[in-house]
């Protein structure tokens, strides 16, 4: 029988919030791809935050699969291709195959674009959530994404820094960090209270309360919560 493909969230970077379901899988697991090279998965952020939770994954198999950072999709769905190609080796064998990832399993997860080829190769593939990034950064920001009826909006900043942010609600900005002079541009003519949490539950977690406290270099890992103004 072919194994499963388990696509994992870990959660935001805590390791006391991964869920248990995530510890067990990758307890049980014959197999652990991780995002990232190969001489350098023990630093990849998603395999640090499991390992702090679950120390037996350095007793694993671990795979590398790499993702390009480019918006050329010919070349990022190759890339994809063979990333699904390696786990399928193992599957082939038998063996379940988990692959970590930041926050949610669901939500701008690269294990989406791997899941596609795998299923459409004929593979079983299980996803299991994890904390999103998002509901983290409001938890140490103390503070509620959505009262009573608001809505709530969740955007790739890094594709849509030309759209304004004109509807009613809560903004939640991800992927903001390589346009984030562009972003904070945008935050500033939507009028909205504005906050940011970068590295959010790591242990270099900074937080900002403006717009103007946030740094025009801040890392990948930057979040923003933009809210109507009470």
């Amino acid at each position: 029988m072919k194994g499963i493909a388990y696509g994992v969230g870990v959660g935001p970077g805590d390791p006391e919030l991964m869920t248990l379901k995530a510890v067990r899988l990758i307890k049980e697991a014959d197999v652990i791809a991780v995002p990232g090279r190969e001489k350098d998965l023990t630093e990849a952020a998603a395999y640090k935050i499991a390992a702090g939770a679950v120390p037996e994954i350095a007793e694993k198999t671990l795979i590398p699969i790499h993702f390009l950072h480019v918006k050329d999709r010919a070349k990022t769905d190759e890339e994809h291709k063979k990333g699904a190609k390696i786990i399928e080796e193992y599957l082939d064998q038998g063996k379940n195959v988990v692959f970590i990832t930041l926050g949610d399993s669901t939500i701008y997860c690269t294990f989406s674009y791997l899941q596609h080829y795998l299923e459409a190769d004929g593979y079983t593939v299980k996803l299991v959530n994890g904390i999103p990034s998002f509901c983290a950064a409001a938890a140490a920001l103390n503070i509620s994404l959505t009262e009573w009826d608001e809505p709530m909006h969740v955007i790739p900043a890094a594709h849509k820094t030309e759209d304004p942010l004109d509807q009613p609600g809560t903004y939640v900005l991800m992927k903001s960090a390589s346009y984030m002079k562009d972003v904070k541009d945008l935050l500033r003519a939507s009028g909205k209270d504005v906050q940011c949490v970068e590295n959010c539950s790591m242990e270099n977690e900074k937080i900002y309360r403006s717009v103007d406290e946030i740094p025009d270099d801040a890392g990948y890992f930057s979040l923003i919560v933009a809210k109507e103004k009470k």
